[in-house]
């Protein structure tokens, strides 16, 4: 797995590098515009406002980031470490299952160790250690993604405060000048827009990737349920040829 990643990261930073290349072979003074235009607008959004909003994609990234790293790395083979433990359990050894299990990574391995821990202590005490330990290693993999909502759900808000700080601005400016021209109002407009379009932006960013960690958090949870039915019916096996 390790490898695959590896492989997959330094392919992502050759085509990353080739395209940035090209783009400033290309079109060196569209790149410093851009960056220019934008850092114009940070400014003009009003630098306290987009400052946050700037923190709130910092942070979210970041818990997306761990989250990403942490499923992934769970996400292991189950067909593979389940045949492994079948193969020894049929051969009658417990010791060998368990070390399948306890040099595996992820949830699942976790689980099966748990329950094979207490194989001789009956199917129904296995059962319970399974379910038991199964709703633990779920809440591990759901941990920190109430963090990402929290950000998704900022993100708009201090947006939207802007808007109205914004619309405040304006209305101030109208009132000292006694004036409802466009030129009075333009600058309290401006804040208003580009604070809610930020907003916007980091929480639909956000947004896609916290759907991508539910599916991908759904998947290594039904696998661990296939898992955990797999594992019962191995152990149930074990006791009747085994166990007197």
């Amino acid at each position: 797995m390790k490898k695959v990643f590896t492989k997959a990261f330094l392919g992502i930073c050759a085509l990353g590098t080739t395209v940035v290349a090209f783009a400033q072979d290309a079109a060196p003074v569209a790149e410093t515009s851009f960056h220019q235009a934008l850092k114009t607008k940070f400014i003009e959004g009003s630098a306290d406002f987009m400052s946050m909003i700037a923190i709130a994609l910092i942070l979210g990234l970041a818990f997306v980031l761990e989250r990403i790293i942490y499923l992934n790395l769970a996400d292991t083979n189950a067909d593979k470490l389940l045949e492994g433990i079948g193969a020894a359990l049929d051969k009658g050894d417990v010791e060998a299952a368990k070390n399948i299990a306890r040099d595996t990574r992820g949830p699942i391995a976790s689980i099966a160790y748990q329950g094979l821990m207490r194989i001789n202590q009956g199917i129904d005490v296995v059962e319970k250690s399974i379910v038991s330990y199964g709703g633990v290693q779920g809440g591990l993999l759901e941990k920190n993604l109430s963090w990402i909502t929290l950000f998704i759900a900022m993100a708009p808000s201090l947006g939207f405060l802007g808007t109205v700080i914004g619309m405040v601005m304006a209305f101030d400016k109208i009132e000292q000048v006694g004036d409802i021209s466009p030129t009075v109002v333009a600058g309290g407009m401006k804040v208003a827009l580009i604070t809610t379009v930020g907003g916007l932006i980091v929480a639909l960013l956000l947004q896609i990737f916290y759907n991508y960690l539910l599916s991908k958090l759904e998947s290594i949870l039904n696998k661990m349920e296939d898992a955990s039915i797999t594992l019962l019916d191995q152990v149930i096996k074990y006791n009747v040829k085994f166990q007197k």
